[in-house]
């Protein structure tokens, strides 16, 4: 009777104690979302706004710059941007989360020769410049006849060149007792059958991550794009939006601000629907066997 007394009393302590650290954590929030926010507002000022103004209630609300920069300069409109985009950004994901997947399964689960010699060389790859590899790979795809497609841009990924993506699912799988994989073996299962009927199910939060990451990273590519294609009807959101900012006449920053805030949308939706596997990422981390 007591314990469950004094509970009521304890517990208003620790919420009168914890507000300070929310107030902090609010306060931040503010601080890092308002240039987002302010973003939205500068969507519908005027440019001498835009640059003398701090503020993000613009004077009045007019949606005509979404409209105005969705047409863009050329005979094409956002919507085949946005499509390009998703033509490269879909099956890039598909071949990196197969590739990776099968990469960071034989270092977690095998043992062979040089294994930990070749671990440490793709972990060493992750601190090499992307910039470095672009011209190899566009002299390579040059003699391929690859140029101007979107091969260059996909096919890469099919080798698990995106090497932090399977030291992630490597650590992942470091995590995960084998018990399961143990009895599944004692029942007959191949290492096939076990990957895509045990392990594939349980790593389902570590490749939402991947998937995640890689949707955000290759929609704001832009020095791939910029690199590989040449012709405008082929461009992706990010190298139309830079076309959009003309260098011989004075831009409006509405329009342009206005499409970039409709270019984050999808990252943004992609994002906080696979939160809640985020949150299952980091707590299986913690499964003991």
């Amino acid at each position: 009777m007591n314990t469950s007394a004094a509970n009521p009393v304890a517990m208003g302590e620790n919420r009168g104690a914890a507000w300070p650290r929310y107030v902090v954590l609010a306060a931040v929030s503010l601080l890092m979302l308002y240039p987002l926010v302010w973003l939205v507002g500068a969507t519908f000022k005027s440019n001498a706004e835009i640059f003398t103004e701090v503020g993000f209630w613009p004077s009045h609300l007019d949606f005509g710059a979404y409209a105005r920069g969705w047409k863009t300069s050329t005979e094409y409109t956002f919507a085949t941007y946005f499509f390009n985009s998703f033509l490269i950004t879909i099956p890039r994901i598909l071949v990196t989360v197969t590739s990776c997947v099968l990469v960071a399964y034989a270092f977690a689960r095998f043992e062979f020769w040089g294994k930990k010699w070749l671990f440490a060389v793709m972990v060493g790859t992750m601190m090499l410049p992307l910039i470095v590899l672009r011209l190899p790979q566009y002299l390579m795809f040059r003699e391929l006849g690859m140029l101007d497609t979107y091969w260059p841009l996909i096919l890469p990924s099919a080798f698990a060149t995106d090497t932090f993506f399977v030291f992630m699912l490597v650590q992942f799988l470091r995590a995960i007792p084998r018990d399961m994989e143990e009895a599944a073996m004692i029942d007959g299962c191949n290492a096939l059958q076990m990957l895509l009927f045990i392990i594939v199910p349980l790593l389902r939060p570590a490749i939402v991550s991947v998937i995640v990451f890689q949707f955000i990273w290759t929609m704001n590519d832009f020095m791939g794009p910029l690199v590989f294609l040449a012709s405008v009807e082929k461009y992706p959101v990010s190298l139309a939006l830079k076309m959009s900012i003309g260098a011989t006449e004075e831009v409006e920053w509405a329009n342009v601000i206005a499409i970039s805030v409709v270019a984050l949308i999808p990252s943004v939706a992609v994002f906080f629907a696979a939160q809640r596997h985020f949150i299952e990422g980091a707590a299986a981390g913690g499964i003991k066997g």
